[in-house]
């Protein structure tokens, strides 16, 4: 369980700080930005990553979380970026990334306050 809390927390901090990336930033910009431009994959590739390390019993207790979509990007980023579409990323980061936080610090809390309850493998 130690280990799935430390990957929400990376999870949360990545989303977080791709946020801060596209703050005020318009897609011209990330485009002629190659630090910007490549912390921002950076951060997408960590989120997909600690998204697709999570134990399965996590993932199943929050099924409300689209805990798959992080991992996809994350793998298109790493396999095909040469052709990403820098703009579904900083539309993705300034608009889907807040609920999404909302929602990984909604089931931090849980499992920190409560790590047992509803089970989701019945165990």
């Amino acid at each position: 369980m130690q280990r799935d809390l430390l990957l929400l927390g990376e999870m949360i901090e990545a989303a977080e700080q791709a946020q801060v990336l596209v703050s005020g930033v318009d897609l011209s910009e990330l485009e002629s930005d190659r630090q910007r431009r490549d912390a921002l994959l950076w951060n997408f590739t960590v989120l997909g990553e600690a998204a697709a390390q999570l134990d399965e019993a996590v993932r199943n207790r929050f099924p409300e979380i689209p805990w798959a979509r992080p991992a996809r990007l994350r793998n298109r980023i790493i396999h095909g970026y040469w052709s990403i579409d820098l703009e579904i990323l900083h539309t993705t980061a300034r608009d889907v990334l807040p609920k999404f936080v909302d929602q990984l610090q909604a089931a931090l809390q849980t499992l920190e306050t409560d790590p047992e309850s509803d089970n989701a493998d019945g165990a």
